[in-house]
């Protein structure tokens, strides 16, 4: 068999063997904290599950393969996992971001680590040369979310990494919103994709879990010291759950595809609504760039109506019967949120706005019911 599988066929068997003891298709859950040694130093490869855990690490081979990388890391959540990549630099090192960047990555930089001498720049980066802008001797990271949350503006990660070809500056791809089923940041020259796997690898709303994945063994030998030093690691009962969720990926982002662009062009020819984001409208800034990088246009979108009405949102959210109103994103089941209140609220209301997150903006992750139904529902709310 090639080395290279076809990504449908990566979700279920890349990195994955049967177990050794058993020959248990499915990894078993190693519910375990640590393992036997015949003397001091001498053992299984398992020592103590801080370090490796049979079922983490059977997630970590999947998610290496599903993103065309050579090492996985999973950890407690998403953000666990970005706070692994800031314990890569030092004080002094500067970072540039998206300007709509989302509310809890803002939180992680501005109110953690700009404390301990990190210093950040958030600009609008769907302009390549507004980041060459901000470029200097100190940049040492450059972070990347796309499609954004929640606006999904779309950057094109290839002209990110050519910005910083020959430059000691790291490029970190938010793979959340996309999935490795529409793109893979590593084939695009990035050297970090990050996914908070609590979304659509998961794919069921039952698992807190995130995702570090690497080309890089010089990378991968410091994120492994960080994950094993700091200890902000998934237990092996959520690495199951996440494991199992990515074989479906692929069948389940079809379908998460297939609806949202049924519902994007339901809500743009609707005549209470305003304006409608989603990255596979001709009329989208960068849908030349999206077309060209993603393999489709996601799950997600948002909206305004007509008027920017904060208190008319608010009765749509409150009238769905089928979305629910929620947190999070990326399950089979469809999913409403109020940015400024819940997903953004911990940044500025005049930072957030600046970037178009305002008080009547609505986004919705599209899950894998019957379009039907959703579209009836959305009709019902807005009336």
């Amino acid at each position: 068999m090639k080395d290279k599988l076809h990504f449908n066929t990566a979700t279920i068997h890349g990195g994955q063997k049967p177990d050794e003891a058993y020959g248990a298709v499915m990894p078993p859950i190693y519910q375990t904290s640590t393992y036997a040694q015949t003397t001091p130093g001498e053992h299984k490869g398992f020592e103590y599950s801080r370090t490796h855990n049979p079922t983490r690490q059977a997630l970590e081979k999947s998610l290496a393969s599903i993103e065309s990388g050579a090492f996985g890391f999973a950890f407690g959540s998403g953000l666990a996992a970005m706070d692994a990549v800031l314990k890569l630099l030092k004080p002094g090192d500067e970072i540039i971001s998206t300007d709509d960047l989302y509310g809890g990555s803002y939180r992680i930089f501005k109110k953690i680590f700009e404390g301990f001498g990190l210093k950040f720049h958030f600009v609008p980066m769907h302009d390549t040369e507004l980041i060459s802008s901000c470029i200097n001797k100190k940049t040492k990271l450059i972070w990347l979310e796309t499609p954004t949350n929640p606006m999904m503006n779309v950057i094109d990660i290839q002209a990110v990494t050519q910005l910083v070809k020959d430059k000691e500056i790291l490029v970190a791809v938010d793979n959340t919103f996309a999935s490795s089923y529409i793109q893979q940041p590593l084939t695009m020259g990035a050297d970090i994709v990050m996914h908070s796997a609590t979304k659509y690898l998961a794919g069921h709303s039952d698992v807190i879990l995130g995702a570090l994945i690497v080309n890089s063994s010089i990378l991968a030998e410091r994120i492994g010291f960080i994950q094993n030093a700091s200890g902000a690691i998934c237990g092996p009962m959520d690495s199951f759950l996440t494991l199992r969720g990515i074989k479906t990926l692929h069948v389940r982002m079809q379908r998460h595809c297939e609806n949202a662009a049924m519902i994007a062009n339901f809500l743009k020819d609707h005549s209470k609504i305003e304006k409608v984001y989603w990255p596979g409208f001709k009329s989208h800034p960068n849908h030349l760039v999206a077309k060209a990088q993603m393999k489709d246009y996601g799950g997600m979108l948002s909206f305004v109506t007509k008027g920017a009405d904060y208190h008319a949102a608010i009765k749509i959210i409150e009238r769905l019967k089928l979305f629910t109103l929620a947190e999070s994103l990326g399950g089979v089941e469809s999913l409403a949120g109020h940015p400024a209140s819940m997903t953004h609220a911990s940044i500025p209301k005049d930072i957030r706005e600046k970037s178009g997150v305002v008080d009547a903006l609505i986004r919705l992750s599209i899950g894998i019911e019957d379009v039907r139904d959703l579209i009836s529902d959305l009709d019902q709310a807005i009336g």
